[in-house]
């Protein structure tokens, strides 16, 4: 009896093995995985966390824990304009890029459809724009935006008899002088997101709405936007945290200037670690960057179908 149990778990057992061998543990593939976010992501989330509770400073001063920093940050009189400036920057970035990158996608959807010559000239040059980095673009669009004689723009308004205009100098106009720069830069995302969700409505539902006569701006307005809905408000969460973050730009095309009349809430705390040295404010004024991009993040999402992800 004892040689007969033996011999029935043994098969078990070796049935186990086997299974175990064809489907084994993940863990040894998801450590390096694990390690890379901890050491690259999580600990200096967690650092950052910490040093808002510090008074710690980039010239070596005593680190001492203390919750005046966070007072004195949030209570400064310059952060109000500065959350102003931000708003107006963002809110007409993230529209234009919207409704530009929506026009574009429908202007290269309609063009492949009738197979018409340059469809793929306007994807690609839109897409230029999207590759140049950040400082790159902000140099090319100071030159244009230069009120010097040799200024790009001002040049072509004197040519055409126009008086010249004061793109960076005028603090009503720089800040649409910077919204122009990104808008030009990030319109080719937003192009590929609608291009991509355009191409996925199905052909049938226009085909039945053209035969029960509606016309081209009846079929926009009730069956692409409708359809869309899902990838605006995706689109509209990545290219509001990213333009939030944007500063690689505006530091090159303004500085932030005239005054703070393009210092956006990424440039002040760039300003505030790696020109006043001041760590502790640096980390406040980022963990705020980070609860107003989730705070937008969780509105915007509120919006979405029942059942769609994020």
């Amino acid at each position: 009896m004892m040689n007969a149990s033996i011999a029935a778990e043994r098969p078990q057992r070796l049935g186990v093995g086997n299974a175990r061998r064809r489907n084994p543990s993940p863990l040894p593939w998801l450590v390096p995985l694990i390690l890379v976010l901890g050491i690259f992501y999580l600990y200096p989330l967690i650092d950052v966390f910490r040093f808002a509770f510090t008074n710690v400073s980039l010239v070596g001063a005593d680190e001492q824990y203390t919750l005046q920093t966070i007072i004195h940050t949030l209570s400064r009189p310059e952060l109000v304009q500065i959350l102003w400036v931000t708003f107006v920057f963002t809110a007409s970035s993230v529209v234009a890029q919207q409704v530009l990158g929506f026009f574009i996608a429908q202007v290269v959807v309609r063009s492949e459809d009738r197979g018409l010559f340059g469809s793929t000239i306007v994807r690609t040059t839109a897409l230029v724009a999207w590759v140049v980095p950040g400082i790159a673009g902000g140099i090319i669009w100071k030159m244009l935006f230069n009120e010097a004689p040799f200024g790009g723009l001002n040049s072509l308004l004197r040519m055409v008899g126009a008086a010249p205009v004061q793109w960076l100098s005028d603090p009503d106009m720089v800040m649409w002088s910077v919204v122009i720069s990104n808008v030009w830069r990030g319109t080719a995302f937003s192009m590929v997101v609608m291009y991509a969700a355009i191409k996925a409505i199905d052909p049938e539902l226009y085909e039945a709405a053209e035969i029960d006569g509606a016309n081209a701006w009846q079929r926009m307005i009730y069956i692409t936007l409708p359809q869309l809905r899902t990838a605006i408000l995706v689109n509209m969460i990545l290219i509001t945290i990213q333009t939030l973050n944007t500063f690689d730009a505006i530091i090159s095309l303004t500085g932030g200037g005239p005054g703070r009349a393009t210092e956006v809430l990424s440039l002040y705390t760039f300003n505030v670690v790696f020109r006043n040295y001041d760590l502790a404010a640096g980390a406040v004024l980022s963990i705020l960057m980070l609860l107003i991009s989730l705070g937008l993040a969780l509105v915007y999402a509120r919006f979405l179908p029942r059942g769609e992800p994020v």
